[in-house]
């Protein structure tokens, strides 16, 4: 079965969110970039919140829009955010001359890190079986730019199957994001994926604007029973995301 992760900028989107029967909550903030951080109070006031009402709901958290380059820069973030309290820390990673470094870094910080492969430069295969390699807890493939574009764009299906079933073979969380709409929802059912992630096809109005319970349940409707307009039995309060999408975490 394939999670939900939704996206939300705030306290009350993710209390929504739970409600509405997403199994990871993942909090950035849109207006900041593809993966935007929140600022370090606003992370542990909602980890605070959702803790209080759904004791091992899982959270993760970015770090915000920094450069694979940037080393200090994303290590003293990856610790301040995993330190606010979140399951998992999500940082953005592009292919390019730096990304081994920064995954080598990443692998040695004291925090479950999920590297998110930004896919609309060209990807390279090497890289990604090195970060499976590395022993990360999961990864996930997106999309950098918010242009209309999604992730299906920008990487063939087939390369997607690939990659999620190295990672599986790992015993790594695989996920996809970028973007995705009902007009993938076919793509993403034959990917299965561990966990598919939104923000736009949540909202009510694009993605900075606010999240729809009612599209929340919707969608995991559609990613539980294979069906878009699929029954929605309530929020699933105290299930992990390893329970919910039939897996083990490492790191």
């Amino acid at each position: 079965m394939t999670a939900l992760l939704a996206s939300v900028r705030s306290h009350d989107e993710a209390l929504d969110a739970v409600a509405a029967g997403a199994e990871l909550i993942d909090l950035k903030e849109p207006d900041a970039g593809a993966l935007g951080g929140l600022a370090i109070n606003d992370i542990a006031h909602i980890v605070r919140t959702l803790r209080a009402r759904y004791p091992v709901k899982p959270i993760s958290a970015t770090i915000g829009d920094v450069p694979a380059h940037a080393l200090d820069e994303i290590a003293a973030r990856v610790i301040e955010v995993g330190d606010a309290g979140v399951d998992y820390v999500k940082v953005g990673v592009s292919p390019g001359p730096a990304a081994r470094r920064c995954l080598d870094m990443l692998a040695s910080l004291p925090a479950a890190v999920v590297p998110v492969w930004l896919c609309d430069g060209e990807m390279n295969a090497e890289l990604v079986e090195h970060a499976l390699e590395l022993g990360f807890v999961g990864m996930m493939f997106d999309t950098g730019g918010k242009d209309g574009s999604t992730l299906f764009d920008h990487v063939e299906a087939q390369t997607l199957a690939q990659w999620l079933r190295l990672a599986r073979e790992h015993g790594v969380m695989g996920g996809i994001a970028g973007s995705l709409g009902w007009e993938q929802l076919e793509q993403i059912r034959a990917l299965a994926p561990d966990v598919a992630g939104f923000r736009t096809a949540l909202c009510v109005d694009g993605r900075r604007s606010r999240i729809d319970p009612q599209r929340v349940a919707q969608w995991v409707g559609a990613l539980h029973s294979g069906s878009r307009d699929g029954g929605y039995a309530g929020g699933r309060a105290g299930v992990s995301l390893q329970s919910a999408a039939g897996l083990g975490a490492r790191g």
